[in-house]
């Protein structure tokens, strides 16, 4: 049987603002990218959403990013890549920590944001990225996208890769996301996304804003927390996966 892992960004929060509904989309998900507090994310919150995965089994990845409270990781930052590769290390150092207090532990770790779609070009800044979680744990996965650069670094440094494809947001014809502020960009039909995802996993392929296909790699499909309708997103996602014969689990 095809297996695929679903994940979401969670641990969004920030003191009395809350963002997105944690526990129930650890009901739904298999992975959950929690903030370590660079873009998002509290003590208190991230312990909270750790012991809430480790209680429902739910795997636990750093979602690293930018210095960005203020615009929530989703800003570019030119930043220096000794201060980039520092600023991993402290933000999965932690997450472990909050994570291993809860009874689980860091297991892969996921770019945020602004930093996710940089370093699908920007070698120096993916090159950083790998050091610093090689220099942590050269055993953890990183998520991200298919054939960019930080996947290449990632290769020459011998850490494991997994190709994530995303549910709720377009796709331009060069396999890049159409940025936010662009019209179209977040997907919000439940049914229609769940749907695309299906092909995604199954033929290996997704529609672009042009209309075009565009083949795609996927071990992991990302449901956004904070999208509106997120929860019933990510139910229509399992679904619509599991009426396909799909079974949900974190990749092995």
């Amino acid at each position: 049987m095809t297996s695929v892992d679903l994940n979401a960004d969670l641990g969004e929060g920030f003191g009395v603002w809350q963002l997105g509904d944690d526990d129930a989309m650890l009901e739904i998900v298999t992975s959950a990218n929690v903030a370590c507090g660079f873009h998002a994310g509290d003590p208190t919150g991230l312990l909270r959403v750790c012991r809430s995965a480790a209680q429902r089994g739910v795997r636990i990845g750093a979602q690293v990013s930018y210095r960005d409270l203020a615009g929530f990781g989703r800003r570019f930052i030119d930043v220096d890549p000794d201060d980039l590769l520092a600023d991993i290390v402290y933000q999965i150092g932690g997450l472990r920590a909050i994570a291993e207090a809860s009874g689980s532990t860091v297991s892969y770790v996921k770019p945020h944001g602004a930093l996710y779609n940089t370093i699908v070009k920007n070698r120096e800044q993916a090159a950083a990225v790998v050091a610093a979680v090689h220099t942590v744990d050269s055993r953890l996965p990183v998520l991200g996208m298919a054939h960019s650069v930080f996947f290449d670094e990632a290769a020459r440094l011998g850490l494991r890769t997994v190709a994530e494809a995303f549910a709720d947001r377009a796709y331009q014809p060069d396999g890049r996301l159409v940025p936010r502020r662009q019209p179209g960009a977040l997907l919000t039909d439940p049914v229609a996304i769940a749907q695309r995802v299906v092909t995604m996993v199954t033929a290996g392929t997704v529609p672009t804003v042009d209309g075009s296909p565009l083949d795609i790699e996927v071990k992991s499909v990302c449901v956004h927390g904070d999208s509106p309708g997120a929860v019933r997103i990510a139910a229509a996602v399992r679904d619509h996966l599991n009426a396909a014969g799909i079974e949900l689990g974190a990749f092995s």
